[in-house]
């Protein structure tokens, strides 16, 4: 049987009176397209920092493809690529030579047909011979990337990998990332634009205060914690609390909505109450309103 490609039990790291992890337990299977997320501060960069060795954990068990990170660093690291949040780079090099000497630093030799092919995917061919230093911000994010991926590891972790990121290298990079997920690499995600997860991750982990406060398949979470709503426009605003609507600041109200089959009441008891609609929209359950109310509850 297949170990998971990331298995985290009873994980726990105080930074000070910071509890910054309180007992998480998590399992990522190989081959998953796996969503990370909660507020800032919530834990997500300290319990990737655990998996990768940079951050030393007071208790619990970490494991990459059944490799545990403390007593078998090396081929549990050699398993994992990250891309870090922040953007640290070498200024004294040449994009293709960082990525050589990163190769080096898993004993890869000769790299370079694989160096040509993340270069290619991540629109940096034509910046291979630019020194570090003269990249904007967003080339620089696609070269953490490469780093990540030049030895090929079967577990990649992207912590908020589109930062600052245009729309365009956006697209170029998931496209890429969704074809390595193809491939079989398993994919985990940390993010704020919650309509990245909600497209890309078969299953969300939502934490909170270094706990993990709901774990199931996007399509459940959206299920079981997001409602549709009508929000409309009314020539009387003030009926709309009335009407069981909040009444936001723009002048629109917005009602809950369990079903479909709940509009057509709703509608009758704002004509009920003499109110006119001058414009009107349904919105969708989204991942935003899951993860809102999941936060709300915890």
């Amino acid at each position: 049987m297949n170990p998971p490609a990331i298995r985290v039990v009873a994980a726990s790291k105080r930074y000070g009176s910071l509890q910054a992890l309180a007992g998480v337990d998590l399992e990522v299977a190989q081959g998953e397209f796996f969503g990370l997320l909660g507020p800032n501060g919530a834990g997500k960069t300290t319990l990737i920092s655990a998996l990768s060795g940079l951050a030393r954990p007071d208790g619990g068990v970490f494991e990459i493809m059944g490799y545990n990170v403390v007593s078998d660093y090396r081929k549990a690291r050699r398993n994992l690529g990250v891309v870090p949040q922040e953007l640290v780079f070498d200024p004294f090099f040449s994009v293709r030579e960082l990525l050589r000497i990163q190769s080096g630093y898993f004993g890869i030799r000769n790299n370079d047909d694989w160096i040509d092919e993340i270069l290619e995917n991540l629109d940096l061919t034509a910046k291979a011979g630019a020194n570090m230093r003269m990249l904007s911000g967003g080339m620089k994010r696609r070269v953490l990337v490469a780093q990540a991926l030049v030895h090929r590891p079967p577990v990649i972790v992207l912590d908020e990998p589109t930062a600052g990121v245009d729309v365009e290298l956006r697209q170029g990079l998931w496209q890429f990332i969704r074809k390595l997920n193809r491939d079989g690499h398993t994919i985990v995600l940390t993010t704020h634009y919650l309509e990245e997860a909600e497209a890309l991750c078969g299953r969300i982990a939502m934490l909170k205060s270094g706990k993990v406060v709901a774990l199931d398949t996007t399509e459940n979470l959206l299920r079981r914690f997001a409602s549709h709503s009508l929000a409309v426009r009314l020539d009387r605003p003030e009926l709309a609390a009335a009407t069981g609507g909040v009444l936001a600041a723009n002048g629109w109200a917005e009602f809950p909505l369990d079903r479909y089959d709940d509009l057509e009441p709703l509608l009758a008891r704002l004509r009920e109450a003499g109110a006119k609609i001058l414009e009107m929209r349904v919105g969708e359950a989204d991942l935003e309103r899951v993860f809102v109310e999941v936060m709300s509850r915890a």
